[in-house]
C-alpha cells in the first residue's frame, strides 16, 4: 500500500439507520487527519460511472440524525462483471482516491473484497443492515434504531388488539436470521415468537395459542420472522389458525420496509462515530480488507472473508427467556 492522502466513502445495499452518521465520522476522521475525503454516489455503480463528490467537515453537518444515505445507495449488476470493476477502478484512480471505506452488508462486503483482491485496492468496511446477519459482530448498524421501531409499533397494535380482543400476527423482517423478531418479541411481550432458527411447528403454535386463551388472555401478539418456516407464509399461519381456533378473530400486520427508516438511536449515532475512526484510522495504517465491528463492547476488526462466510448466532439464552416469559 503507497501513502493514502484520499478516501472514498459509500453505502451499498440496503439501507439502514446511522449510514449517514458513519458516512459523516468518516469524512471528520479524514479532516482531523489533514486528508481529503470524498463521497461515492449510488454504491458500486456511482463507482463505475465517476460519480464522485468531495467532502469536508462541513459537507456533513446536519445528517447524524437523519435516516437513510444521502450519498444513495444501489444494485450494480455491472460491478458483477471483471469489466465493471476495470471501470470502477479506472475511475477511483481517476479521481485519485487511495482506498475507501464500504458500508453495507454481505453482497456489499463480497464485491468489496473481490475489488481489493483483484485490484490491490485497500478497502475498510462497516456493517450497515438492520438484520444483523454478520458475523464478527454483535451489532449491525441500523439494528438497534429497528428493533426500537419495531418495539414501538408492536405497542400501538397491542392496543388496538386489546380493544378488539383480537390475535395479531405481526411479520418482521429476517430473511435468514431471526434477532429481530427475538429481541422484539421479548421486548414487547409477544405470547410466541416464530424464527428460522427454531421451527414451533404448527401443532406447538396452536397448543400455545389454547393455553393463552385458557389462562384468560383476551388478545394475543405473534411476532414472525420472515424467514420463518412454520408455515409457508404469515398469511397461510392465519388460515391455519382460523381453521383450527375459531374462536380467534386473527390480523396480520406486515411492518416491511418501515422498519428501514426513521431517525437512528443514540446506540446507533454513537456506534457509527466509533467504526467510521476506526475504519479511516486502520486504513493508514496500512490495514485493508477488514470489517469494523463491535465485540465485549469495543470496536474490533475481523477478516472481510470471514464476516461473509461466518454466520451470526442466535441469541440461545433469550430463546429460553423468551419461553419462560410466555408461559
Amino acid at each position: 500500500m503507497g501513502e493514502i492522502k484520499k478516501i472514498g466513502v459509500m453505502t451499498s445495499g440496503g439501507d439502514s439507520p446511522g449510514m449517514n452518521a458513519a458516512i459523516r465520522a468518516v469524512v471528520r476522521t479524514c479532516a482531523y487527519h489533514k486528508i481529503a475525503c470524498a463521497g461515492i454516489y449510488r454504491g458500486f455503480q456511482g463507482m463505475i460511472e465517476g460519480d464522485f463528490i468531495d467532502l469536508d467537515a462541513r459537507s456533513v453537518k446536519g445528517i447524524i440524525n437523519k435516516g437513510g444515505t444521502f450519498l444513495k445507495s444501489a444494485r450494480s449488476t455491472d460491478f458483477m462483471t471483471k469489466e465493471g470493476r476495470q471501470k470502477a477502478y479506472d475511475a477511483l484512480k481517476a479521481a485519485e482516491i487511495d482506498a475507501i471505506v464500504t458500508i453495507g452488508g454481505d453482497g456489499t462486503f463480497t464485491g468489496a473484497l473481490k475489488f481489493s483482491q483483484e485490484f490491490g485496492f485497500p478497502v475498510m468496511g462497516i456493517p450497515g443492515t438492520i438484520d444483523n446477519d454478520i458475523a464478527g459482530t454483535s451489532h449491525t448498524l441500523g439494528y438497534d434504531t429497528a428493533l426500537n421501531t419495531v418495539v414501538e409499533v408492536i405497542d400501538k397494535i397491542r392496543d388496538t388488539a386489546s380493544s378488539h380482543n383480537r390475535l395479531f400476527f405481526i411479520e418482521v423482517m429476517g430473511r435468514d436470521v431471526g434477532h429481530i423478531a427475538l429481541n422484539v418479541g421479548v421486548g414487547a411481550g409477544a405470547e410466541e415468537i416464530l424464527i428460522p432458527e427454531e421451527n414451533l411447528g404448527l401443532d406447538r403454535l396452536l397448543e400455545s395459542l389454547r393455553r393463552s386463551k385458557e389462562s384468560g388472555k383476551s388478545s394475543s401478539i405473534v411476532v414472525v420472522a420472515e424467514g420463518d418456516k412454520t408455515g409457508k407464509n404469515v398469511f397461510e399461519l392465519k388460515d391455519y389458525v382460523n381453521e383450527h381456533l375459531p374462536e380467534y378473530d386473527v390480523r396480520v400486520s406486515v411492518l416491511g420496509h418501515m422498519q428501514r427508516g426513521g431517525s437512528p438511536s443514540c446506540f446507533d449515532r454513537v456506534f457509527a462515530s466509533r467504526m467510521g475512526v476506526k475504519a479511516v484510522e486502520s486504513l493508514l495504517k496500512g490495514k485493508s480488507n477488514l470489517m469494523v465491528g463491535l465485540l465485549n463492547d469495543k470496536i474490533a476488526v475481523t477478516p472481510l472473508e470471514k464476516a461473509i462466510k461466518g454466520q451470526s448466532k442466535i441469541n440461545k439464552e433469550l430463546i429460553r427467556v423468551s419461553d419462560i416469559m410466555t408461559t
